[in-house]
Formats: structure tokens, C-alpha cells, sequence
């Protein structure tokens, strides 16, 4: 008997050997999970984002446990804490306050989890790679259309969210490419905190203050179209609204005519998948960029009705 069992043993051996040098041979692909913290779902550019996050993350087997700190500082944090005390192999943030977040990610570098940020930056705290759309290039391409469509002259609002890094660098583009047209002015510059009924509010008090107001950049479409509310319910004539996402509400209004005529495109998916895809690099021992940029586009009514027959 014990003859058998030796004899089989040594059948068995290779294919022992086998089985066990292919589970070591990407140690990378073995279970990992990665913890997720959006800034928002309610907005349909996130909803996009984890959606290329998911699909990228199934190719590689990896796990991702999704929150949402729905614009809350603290909530974001504690969703950091718990990631790190469930022993995740990486962080995704998305940080509700560029500055804020730093308390949280400090905490996950001091537990050895290694934090990398999509679509927003952290001003605080040691991040791997951020990986975002080239912003300052989306904020050149909205003051550079807004700019053709006002002649080169006029009056021009910014509905802004300065907490958020991303826009600030949107912002600063927009003024880069708004300054080579010395006859358009900056006249407000006001927070509408990334929300349409927030947006909606201070675009009323811009239009009350601002009798000749010409154009408004919206820092994304919740921003453009509560700026678009506005603009209706005052009945204001000859406005040009410039957004930014290029999402479905935001994309029916320019088709129809509305004031706002255009949106810079992001391609919120593709950054899911490049943030995974850089992680992924990151497990495998691959030295990964500090910056991932994604590019962006501008779209218009005329864009958009090609991109139509097309399909």
C-alpha cells in the first residue's frame, strides 16, 4: 500500500509543481482589493468613471469596494479609515475638498496603502499617481470658443467650485485663453459649489449685478445648466453659456438651440480604466508617472449632429 501512495506521489508531482508555479507567476494578478472613494454618483460623469473602473478592474481580478462620500469631507475620510483597516492593497480617491483630503491620505500612507486619486488632485499627502483630464487644456478650449463666439468683446461670468483642484485648473485655463482678447472682462467670478441649484442662485445674482453680462463659463454641466436656469427664468437675451462634461441633459440643451452652445468633452470611462491600468502597473513593480493626463475635446451643435450620422 504504502508502495501505491509513493508511486502515485511521484505521478503527481509535476502537475504539483505545475499548478503552483502558475499561481506564482504574476503574484499581481492574485486576489488584490482596492478601495474607492467617489466624490459623488449622483453626477452621470462619476457613474461613467466607475464604470471604467469596473471593467478594467474585472480583466485583472481585482476586487474594488465602491463608496460614495456624496460631497461630505468627513464621510470621505471615514470611508479611508475603513478601507485601511479592512488591509486593502490600494486606495482610489476622488477628494471632495483638494486640501481637506490630506488628513485621510496621510493616514493611509502611514498604514504602507498606497493612495491614488482620479479626476480630482489632493493638495495634501503623499499620492502615487493622479490620473485626471488635461483640464488646463479643457479650460483653454472653453475660453478660447467662448471668446470666437463673443467677437472678441464682452462681458463674462465664472461659475467656479474653488475647493476642488480640477477646477481651479479649469478656471486657470479659461483665463489664460480669455486674456488674449483684452476686450472681454471677467466681471464675477462666484462659487456655485459644482451644483445646479447652487449654480442656479449665484448666476441670478451675477445677471442682477451684471445688466450687460455676454457669457458665462459653467465649471461642469450641473454649473452650466443651473447657470442655463437662470438665464431662462430672467428671460436674458443674447447669453452665451459655455459647459463642461458634454452630458446627456447638457448635450439635448445645445441641440436645441439653448444658450448654452457648447461643452468640453471628458472621457470619464477612459480615466477609470487608466487609473486601474496604472494601479495594476504599481502591483507588478512598474515605476508608474506622478501625472496620467487624459484628453479632452470641445463639442458643439454641428459636432454633435456629425457625431449623430455617424453612429
Amino acid at each position: 500500500m504504502n508502495k501505491l501512495i509513493s508511486f502515485l506521489m511521484i505521478l503527481l508531482m509535476p502537475l504539483m509543481l505545475f499548478s503552483c508555479s502558475n499561481k506564482n507567476e504574476n503574484p499581481a494578478q492574485s486576489s488584490k482589493t482596492i478601495g474607492v472613494s467617489l466624490l459623488t454618483r449622483g453626477h452621470i460623469f462619476y457613474r461613467d468613471l466607475e464604470e471604467g473602473l469596473q471593467n478594467e478592474a474585472s480583466k485583472y481580478g481585482y476586487k474594488l469596494i465602491i463608496t460614495s462620500a456624496d460631497w461630505d469631507l468627513g464621510k470621505q475620510v471615514s470611508q479611508i479609515e475603513d478601507f485601511i483597516s479592512r488591509k486593502v492593497d490600494a486606495i482610489i480617491v476622488s477628494p471632495v475638498d483638494s486640501k481637506g483630503i490630506g488628513s485621510g491620505i496621510g493616514e493611509a500612507n502611514r498604514a504602507g496603502i498606497p493612495v491614488f486619486t482620479a479626476d480630482i488632485a489632493a493638495e495634501e499627502g503623499k499620492v502615487v499617481s493622479h490620473i485626471a483630464s488635461d483640464n488646463v487644456q479643457g479650460g483653454r478650449l472653453a475660453g478660447e470658443y467662448l471668446a470666437k463666439l463673443l467677437n472678441g468683446k464682452g462681458n463674462v461670468a465664472i461659475i467656479n467650485q474653488p475647493a476642488i483642484t480640477s477646477v481651479l485648473d479649469r478656471v486657470a485655463g479659461f483665463r489664460e485663453a480669455i486674456m488674449k482678447s483684452p476686450d472681454i472682462k471677467i466681471v464675477a467670478d462666484v462659487n456655485g459649489q459644482g451644483v445646479r441649484d447652487r449654480s442656479l442662485q449665484v448666476t441670478a445674482d451675477a445677471l442682477q449685478a451684471n445688466p450687460q453680462l455676454d457669457g458665462i463659463f459653467g465649471i461642469n454641466d450641473d454649473t452650466a445648466l443651473g447657470a442655463l436656469d437662470a438665464v431662462n427664468q430672467f428671460n436674458r437675451k443674447g447669453i452665451v453659456i459655455i459647459g463642461y462634461d458634454a452630458t446627456p441633459p447638457a448635450v439635448d440643451a445645445i441641440m436645441k438651440d439653448s444658450p448654452l452652445k457648447a461643452d468640453v468633452v471628458q472621457y470619464p470611462k477612459l480615466i477609470g480604466i487608466r487609473t486601474i491600468d496604472t494601479i495594476n502597473d504599481y502591483f507588478n513593480n512598474k515605476i508608474v508617472p506622478a501625472n496620467v493626463p487624459v484628453a479632452v475635446g470641445i463639442v458643439d451643435k454641428e459636432a454633435l449632429q456629425k457625431q449623430n450620422a455617424s453612429k
